[in-house]
């Protein structure tokens, strides 16, 4: 499958009936698409399988069997589909501190990208699951809203080689449409930090495997799947679903494996076969 092949097939699967325009208004057009199309889940990591980031298996799994994944999966998908567009762009690391208590140093484990449009640095990030992430121009106080509800700054906190980062991502807005981490807020609160340091395929890798195998963290102890809506978010943690929409929220708890199933077709659309969704921890220890 040559690269244009790929793009179309890409678009085909996040409903764009042609490529966007490069532009500003283009990039943050094919972010929400790609975010209300392409559920952030991390159902693999919970039947024990490993999860690849090479294009080739991440365009299989999200595209071609039209399944979902995490940051490192979500982002080598969209950085590949930029570049084909036109949109040189490199990844950057990030320390997430959504949800986190004070103290606490969290490691470089989410993958956002770096892109250039109209002369000026902008972030891209199509695989942030806390919630959705507009596209930001990198200057420092910058805010942008979405139709979620919410408010996202960018700040320079720091410089090059500090620990924490040079830029931080806030969140202002309501807590019901994140995945859930968030605590109430109406005033800004730290979604993720980031610096620009160049970032080797082998630092993925190491990203990725931390991620996806240490025992005890929210991926491998947990079932996740979130979606962005056009006005709003939808997120799945074990077996409680929350809807949040520009009317109301809802919550409710699923009540089993076929529950779980027809949610997550319906409201994610992802589709695990019965047998799948039996061998989930969540399911098989009450099997």
């Amino acid at each position: 499958m040559t690269a244009s092949d790929r793009l179309a097939a890409y678009l085909d699967r996040i409903g764009l009936p042609q490529p966007p325009t490069l532009d500003p208004a283009g990039l943050a057009r094919l972010q929400a698409a790609h975010r209300q199309a392409i559920a952030f889940e991390n159902l693999d990591i919970r039947l024990g399988r490993p999860i690849r980031i090479d294009s080739d298996s991440v365009f299989g799994k999200l595209v071609t069997r039209r399944r979902g994944g995490y940051c490192f999966e979500q982002n080598r998908l969209f950085s590949d589909m930029l570049a084909t567009l036109g949109l040189v762009n490199r990844p950057l690391l990030a320390r997430v501190w959504l949800g986190l208590p004070p103290g606490v140093m969290p490691p470089r484990t989410h993958m956002l990208l770096l892109t250039e449009m109209e002369g000026a640095p902008w972030i891209a990030d199509a695989g942030f699951g806390g919630s959705f992430v507009p596209p930001i121009p990198l200057v420092d106080g910058v805010m942008r809203e979405t139709p979620d509800g919410a408010r996202h700054r960018l700040r320079r906190i720091g410089e090059s080689g500090d620990l924490t980062g040079m830029w931080l991502l806030e969140r202002a807005g309501p807590s019901t449409a994140t995945d859930g981490r968030a605590h109430p807020h109406g005033d800004w609160q730290p979604q993720y930090s980031f610096d620009l340091a160049p970032v080797a395929p082998a630092d993925l890798e190491q990203g990725n495997h931390w991620t996806s195998t240490r025992p005890d963290t929210r991926f491998t102890s947990l079932h996740v799947v979130s979606i962005a809506l056009s006005d709003g978010f939808a997120t799945l943690s074990e077996a409680e679903l929350a809807v949040h929409r520009a009317a109301g929220s809802e919550r409710r708890t699923l009540r089993d494996p076929s529950d779980y199933a027809r949610v997550l077709a319906g409201r994610f659309a992802l589709s695990l076969s019965a047998e799948e969704v039996a061998r989930l921890p969540l399911f098989a220890a009450h099997g």
